[in-house]
């Protein structure tokens, strides 16, 4: 028997597991190793921010033909172009492996060629990995990977200004492991080929490298030793240094302190070459005794100690770049966690971007060539430009590159979204709004600063949330006020807590006033933090030989807590009172089903998981008692295979259902519908299975290649609600048309026609957008859910059908059976969805300039709330799905469906009306327009005195129809000219009424339809006398003049 192909057989047949899993599929009947885009081509994810606090920029370049077509680089968000000065961006590097940027270079004879190293070149605890080196030949509209993929990390790339096909990159490797695939590359191919033409060891990389902008064969390097650990982090080491060469490589000198350099081990430095005098270069070096700058004026021959100024920088690792003027050589800046310049050749040093006025954390630095006072600035924030050189600044508001630790929601309606952002903070903000103009910075709120983690709203009144900082700092806010309580745990008997960087809280699913806190040991709080107790020994190793993470740092201390090991990663409750998983960062996984009086220690259960990895999250399964899904990866220790774990037996057993993704997991989630649908969230981007684990697929459809470590399913709503860490926050809403497709599939059936469950649509009130109501292109707007009626309709019709030439028809019943609509729709192969209004037929108020060939509906009236059904017709085959038309839930108490109801009767008996009005405005344009036919052929068939004459006398005609017209709509004059009493005016004086009005008939717009009638009447009767005593004129004067028209 052959379901899934011989070659996954094979592999299912080593997994004994699977033998049940096996029975039940050979009965769904799934053959299929993934999804064909034809079922998954309208089924599209949102990008809802935010943007207001951006994420970590990591390079910069500007176009030196275009000073508006800006480049930036993201940690884990890819590569973004802006044509307009940074009004507006487009991310140019989406759908590549991976998403850090660590190096963007442009071919200075052809800035279109792009070079783009890949892998940020800060290396701190929450980098993001790269897999080699880019090229696009066309300004980012195509990529090509050019080799360098187990690099890992390139902080920089130079390209060869008269000779494009040599490139020199600079890898810092991969901080997480010892490897030789670091240190400087070269290629004189037009990278095909690559040279490693520096290396020191396996812990030493390029951490930065300039070139002498008079000799392009003139590099100077820094080579960088530098480890990180999930407990410690090093810096410095015997393969640091300065080197320098003059041949392109060939050959290198390395400086010492005999050159005026720093006696002792070395770290990480910033250089930079003066443009306007070559000879002076500059060098922050991290050294044994005290970080200073260092200068040369002599071309790097000799060194000099300029400065100790705490003022130049603090913290090498994370940042330790300097720039020189392009046209002043004294004037020197230092981006680190502020950004500071120097006007006296380095010697001293001012603050230019305060911490409370720029975010802090700088990575990247930009200063035009030809005008020094534009310079552009990245940090941890996002990207700020200047063109003052530093005096003020904009903040570019509109990139959405937040990164994501934690992704949550409540049960609002609409509901909310909550994450907790890399040196961000902490935020809520709606996954849709009643508003128009899309989702905005400004309907996020920021509740707790610093880096920001898990948030969980109080399940009972999400006025409050529990939101935390790193290591642990955890509180309960007011929302509404920003009022804040403390309520981290200490231990009673003054035991040294160990809190991750990244500590663990969990909400009581049972007990909404109980909460759990992790450290090494786990708390619980029966009054919403107020009080702790600990219910468990210590859940770690407790291993204390990596427990100096109060000495990380290496030759620059960097005590932060990002280093704090032998820690709880994650706690969460199952679906049994009482149940309790618990994981920690040096790979122990324990389980309580007693509410911690015992634990249970698993980590062995889980087979071919290497011991100490890090197991970041843990998630029970809604379907089943004791099944739980555990995420675990050995990144931080060079191991970047896929470990992804699923018991049903309360961990008596495990296996990994992750091995076959191409990337290590970070996230989890299992449909709480179809049990078999899950997604994982990994450093290369979104995957999803629909058998549990046997095939993954990843999620290409308006969703970026981007670590995704959050994944959360909203249970009212079915949205899948997805916590990038790069590019903010994304919605797929919702599920249940992934679900039907799954289903098709697994039915081994391919319908001609399938017209998937509808979603119930909202008639809701919408407001204005807080703010500026236009704001033109500066801003940011994050995607909102369309609120209306959505039709998915799969054609499975081929091209070659005949009948792919006809429409699709959809009609739209009420609940008493009675036709309100029809829509005529264009086929499309594959899923597609369908946007239409919940309106009904209608005649509408006449159209002066409508076509009296124009058959399409003009003012369909909006439909009351109710029962509907959709009846769907094409190709012979019909199907047909109901729904609800749902009223907002926020005016349940000021308006009742029968209110809607007779306000929609209304409408339609005043719709009704009008058909008489159209009688007559279609005559009179078909008056008019046989009088113009009539004179036409005058001008060509009489003569001219003769053509005159006939036209002569038609005035009084023209002069009749003309008033007539102008009492239905008016005079046509220049400007702005108002008409009251036409009845155009009269008429949309009473819609008005019902524009902002559901909950019953005006009694106002009764009293302008009393006056409307009477005119109305007016001009009817007008109009038949007119037609009676007027018209015939038409007639005998074409007789006397003998002009015969044709029908």
């Amino acid at each position: 028997m052959t379901i899934f192909g011989d070659k996954t057989n094979q592999a299912i047949m080593k997994r004994p597991l699977f033998v049940a899993f096996l029975l039940l599929f050979s009965v769904l009947g799934l053959a299929q190793d993934s999804i064909p885009q034809k079922f998954l081509s309208d089924l599209n994810f949102r990008s809802i921010g935010p943007a207001g606090m951006s994420g970590r920029i990591t390079a910069i370049k500007v176009d030196p033909r275009d000073d508006n077509r800006i480049y930036a680089g993201s940690a884990s968000g890819g590569l973004w172009r802006s044509e307009n000065g940074g009004t507006s961006w487009s991310c140019i590097f989406n759908n590549e492996a991976v998403s850090s940027v660590g190096s963007i270079a442009l071919d200075p004879q052809n800035p279109d060629v792009i070079w783009l190293g890949t892998g940020e070149g800060n290396p701190r605890n929450s980098n993001t990995g790269g897999a080699g080196i880019y090229r696009s030949p066309d300004g980012g509209k195509s990529w090509k990977l050019m080799g360098l993929e187990e690099t890992r990390h390139i902080h920089r790339i130079l390209v060869h200004p008269y000779n494009p096909n040599i490139i020199y990159v600079a890898a810092i490797g991969n901080p997480w492991a010892d490897s030789k695939d670091r240190g400087v590359y070269k290629s004189i191919d037009g990278g095909k080929n690559w040279e490693l033409i520096l290396y020191n060891n396996e812990r030493t990389g390029a951490a930065e490298m300039v070139m002498d902008p008079h000799n392009p064969d003139k590099l100077i390097v820094n080579m960088w030793e530098h480890r990180r650990n999930p407990w410690f982090f090093k810096s410095g080491g015997p393969g640091s240094g300065l080197y320098t060469t003059f041949d392109g490589g060939a050959s290198w000198t390395q400086k010492s302190e005999k050159d005026g350099l720093p006696k002792g081990e070395l770290g990480r430095m910033g250089i930079a070459i003066a443009p306007s005098q070559p000879n002076r270069i500059y060098a922050l070096i991290e050294n044994k005794e005290k970080n200073a700058l260092y200068r040369s004026d002599d071309g790097g021959a000799k060194w000099q100690k300029i400065s100790v100024d705490p003022n130049i920088g603090n913290r090498p690792f994370y940042y330790a770049e300097i720039y020189v003027d392009p046209e002043n050589e004294n004037r020197v800046y230092s981006i680190w966690s502020v950004l500071s310049r120097s006007e006296d050749g380095g010697k001293n040093w001012e603050v230019i971007a305060p911490y409370d006025y720029i975010h802090p954390d700088h990575h990247a630095f930009y200063i035009h060539p030809q005008d020094p006072n534009y310079i552009i600035n990245g940090n941890d924030g996002g990207l700020n430009i200047s063109r003052d050189r530093g005096r003020s600044w904009r903040f570019v508001n509109n990139l959405p590159l937040a990164q994501f630790y934690h992704i949550s929601y409540d049960m609002e309606m609409p509901y909310n979204v909550y994450g907790g952002m890399q040196d961000n903070g902490s935020w809520k903000g709606p996954a849709y709004v009643w508003r128009a103009d899309g989702i905005r910075n400004d309907y996020w709120e920021e509740l707790f600063f610093g880096d920001g983690f898990d948030v969980l709203p109080d399940p009972n009144n999400n006025r409050y949330v529990y939101a935390m900082s790193q290591e642990g700092f955890v509180g309960r806010v007011d929302v509404n006020t920003g009022y804040t309580q403390m309520i981290r745990p200490v231990h009673p008997e003054h035991i040294k807590l160990r809190y991750n960087w990244n500590a663990p809280i969990a909400q009581d699913p049972f007990d909404s006033t109980c909460i759990y806190f992790g450290a090494q040991f786990v708390f619980k709080s029966k009054d919403q933090g107020q009080s702790w107790e600990v219910i468990s020994p210590d859940l770690t190793t407790n291993d204390t030989s990596k427990q100096h993470f109060d000495e990380s740092g290496g030759l620059t201390y960097d005590v932060t807590g990002a280093e704090n090991y032998t820690t709880l990663l994650c706690i969460e409750p199952g679906l049994s009172p009482g149940e309790l998983w618990v994981s920690s960062d040096d790979g122990l996984l324990h389980l309580s089903r007693d509410a911690g009086k015992n634990w249970q220690e698993l980590s062995a259960k889980m087979k071919a998981l290497p011991e100490g990895a890090w197991i970041p999250q843990i998630v029970h399964s809604t379907h089943q008692k004791g099944a739980a899904f555990v995420v675990a990866n050995d990144y931080r220790r060079g191991n970047e295979r896929p470990y992804l774990y699923y018991t049903d037996n309360y961990g008596k057993s495990f296996r990994n259902i992750g091995m076959d993704l191409p990337a290590y997991v970070l996230s989890v989630v299992q449909d709480p519908v179809d049990p078999n649908l899950l997604f994982a969230g990994t450093q290369r981007g979104l995957f999803f299975s629909w058998d549990m684990g046997l095939h993954w697929q990843k999620w290409t459809k308006d969703f970026p290649t981007v670590p995704v470590n959050d994944l959360k399913i909203h249970p009212r709503e079915h949205d899948l609600i997805v916590g990038t860490f790069g590019r903010a926050a994304y919605i797929l809403d919702p599920l249940e048309q992934l679900r039907e497709s799954i289903a098709l599939l697994r039915s081994n059936e391919d319908p001609k026609l399938q017209l998937y469950t509808v979603n119930d649509p909202w008639k809701h009130a919408t407001k204005r957008a807080d703010g500026s109501r236009f704001p033109a292109d500066g801003i940011f707007k994050g995607e909102n859910r369309n609120s209306g009626l959505e039709v998915f309709v799969y054609n499975g019709f081929e091209k070659e059908d005949s009948v792919k030439s006809k429409k699709l028809q959809l009609n739209l019943y009420n609940a008493q059976n009675e036709l309100q609509r029809t829509w005529y729709l264009d086929p499309k192969e594959g899923l597609h969805k369908y946007r239409l209004a919940m309106q009904g037929k209608g005649l509408g108020f006449p159209d002066k300039n409508r076509s009296l060939i124009d058959t399409t509906e003009q003012a369909p009236i909006p439909l009351p709330c109710g029962n509907y059904r959709l009846e769907l017709s094409y190709g012979g085959q019909k199907a047909d799905q109901s729904f609800v038309y749902r009223l907002d839930p926020r005016l349940s108490d000021q308006i009742s469906l029968e209110d809607l109801e007779a306000s929609f009767h209304y409408r339609q008996k005043l719709d009704a009306s009008l058909d008489s009005l159209h009688q007559a405005s279609d005559w009179l344009k078909e008056a008019k327009m046989k009088i113009q036919i009539s004179k036409e052929l005058a001008e060509l068939s009489l003569k001219a005195d003769q053509a005159k004459a006939y036209q002569d006398s038609l005035k009084s005609l023209e002069k009749g129809l003309k008033e007539l017209e102008e009492k239905i709509f008016g005079k046509v004059v220049d400007g702005y000219y108002d008409q009251p009493e036409t009845l155009q005016s009269q008429y949309n004086a009473i819609l008005m009424y019902f524009w902002s009005n559901w909950a019953e008939v005006p009694s106002q717009a009764q009293i302008l339809e009393d006056k409307y009638r009477k005119s109305e009447q007016a001009f009817l009767e007008e109009w038949k006398a007119f037609k009676q005593n007027d018209w015939p004129k038409f007639e005998s004067l074409r007789q006397q003049f003998n002009l015969n028209l044709k029908g």
